[in-house]
């Protein structure tokens, strides 16, 4: 954070409170993000990632006024303690600092590492299209969706998975439960699995924290699983005698190319887990990571090793484009800076939102996830539980930067935040890169309402009876 005059203050303070209006910029942007794309007249203008640049920057422009002239002077949360600003442009220095510098580099940093390295991996063949083949394609997604984020293991499996499946003619809901598992909830037991972990991360939470996910994580996805074998089963029952005898006869292996990327990858994650800025490096306890990005640097370099040692003839047998890469870099500049009054209010006010039990904050955070960016969503709440929580004590979940939060409301945050995303095809960037593949290759994929009526009837029952063996009954 920016530190140049600032000064310890204690932690007896009555924090401002902006005003309420200071949350439209941050709510009109995430309205125009979910609407504009569905708006005939307004698609081709919202195409162009310039234009998604052009709006970002624009939405930030009251926020930043406001710092600069109407906020007035004050301390802030630092780690365990609070810094004094003072009001001008010493504020908003400090909160563009904290919001581009501190968080919003390292995080694009690490999605635009995961996104060129896992382009560089190749996976092609066509196989049997049986009903136990499509499950495993979607088994294999829900675990590499942790390791190498969702947006990787869907870029990795969805083609391979397509040409799997094109001698059928039922294909949509192959696509539909890919979404659900493989773009979503698969990606819940890393940071790196999914952007919402990743602000956890970047917030303090420890790096292996979520594998305390694992047991929802499995449910939630054998029970998907199992519901798509059983769907998947009367689908290719109903396929017609030739296209059978065509997909066991149209046979390719499995062929994976681009291996050494996946070296990167591991580059990535060791580099996640150990070098988080002030902690001790491994096998060196009294040696502390500095604070000038030594972590970003790394990413950069897997990065830069994968474009280097990679042929260039995989990326483009892969359809490989910066242009998503750029989508979201463009949209989440704005995010990061609007979203800095929102989590202002609510570090003052939030325990008077009646949000209490783990139940409240999973359902308060699927849902807004489901029509808005699942990783300002995940923010939102994060903040909401953290001034809930005292310091110290049963249950509470020690921070890195030395704050504190109930482990059991973090839980329900990131699983709301992570499955819910899968409600609708704007809960998180991978269900439309995989919608837009899928209809290319032919396949025609359901409208965002008819969507949401799959993602009613099979995914809100499973999340309904995973609150209740969750939160309510506490069997896990």
């Amino acid at each position: 954070m920016y530190c140049t005059d600032l000064i310890a203050t204690t932690s007896l303070y009555v924090p401002y409170v902006p005003p309420l209006w200071s949350i439209i910029p941050f709510a009109a942007l995430l309205v125009l993000i979910a609407a504009l794309p569905m708006i005939p007249r307004a698609k081709r203008f919202w195409h162009s990632n310039r234009n998604k640049l052009l709006v970002s920057l624009a939405i930030c422009v009251p926020v930043m006024l406001f710092y600069l002239l109407a906020h007035p002077k004050g301390a802030f949360p630092h780690g365990a303690e609070e810094v004094y600003v003072p009001a001008g442009w010493d504020m908003l220095r400090h909160v563009l600092r904290g919001a581009m510098i501190d968080e919003y580099l390292p995080f694009i940093t690490l999605l635009l590492s995961l996104y060129v390295i896992s382009g560089g991996v190749r996976l092609r063949g066509d196989l049997p299209a049986h009903p136990r083949t499509n499950t495993a394609f979607l088994a294999v997604g829900a675990v590499l969706a942790s390791f190498i984020g969702t947006t990787g293991a869907a870029m990795l499996l969805i083609r391979p998975l397509l040409q799997t499946n094109s001698e059928r003619k039922h294909v949509r809901h192959t696509v539909i439960f890919f979404i659900f598992i493989v773009c979503n909830i698969g990606g819940c037991l890393l940071p790196i699995g999914d952007p919402p972990l990743l602000l956890g991360y970047l917030q303090g939470v420890p790096f292996a924290w979520t594998l305390h996910l694992a047991a929802q994580w499995a449910m939630c996805n054998a029970l998907l699983l199992a519901v798509y074998y059983v769907w998947d089963s009367l689908a290719y029952a109903r396929e017609t005698f030739v296209d059978r005898t065509r997909e066991d006869v149209e046979v390719e292996p499995l062929g994976l190319r681009g291996k050494i990327n996946f070296l990167y990858l591991l580059g990535v994650v060791l580099a996640l887990a150990f070098l988080a800025p002030g902690k001790a490096l491994p096998f060196l306890p009294g040696v502390l990571v500095p604070d000038l990005y030594l972590r970003e640097v790394v990413l950069l370099a897997m990065t830069w090793l994968s474009l280097a040692t990679t042929p260039r003839g995989l990326r483009k047998a892969n359809e490989f484009s910066l242009s998503p890469m750029a989508e979201v870099a463009a949209i989440f500049v704005g995010i990061f800076i609007t979203m800095q009054a929102p989590l202002e209010i609510l570090h003052a006010r939030g325990p008077s939102l009646g949000l209490t039990q783990p139940w409240q904050f999973f359902w308060a955070t699927g849902l807004l996830s489901s029509f808005l960016d699942n990783a300002p969503t995940y923010m939102v709440f994060f903040q909401t539980a953290n001034s809930l929580t005292p310091q110290g004590g049963e249950g509470i979940l020690a921070l890195a930067n030395g704050q504190f939060i109930r482990a059991d409301l973090l839980a329900a945050i990131s699983l709301g935040a992570v499955f819910m995303g899968a409600n609708t095809y704007i809960g998180n960037g991978p269900n439309f890169m995989v919608k837009a593949i899928a209809e290319r290759h032919g396949v025609k994929m359901p409208t965002f309402l008819h969507y949401m009526a799959y993602s009613a009837c099979v995914l809100i029952p499973i999340f309904v009876l995973m609150t209740l063996v969750m939160f309510v009954l506490r069997w896990v």
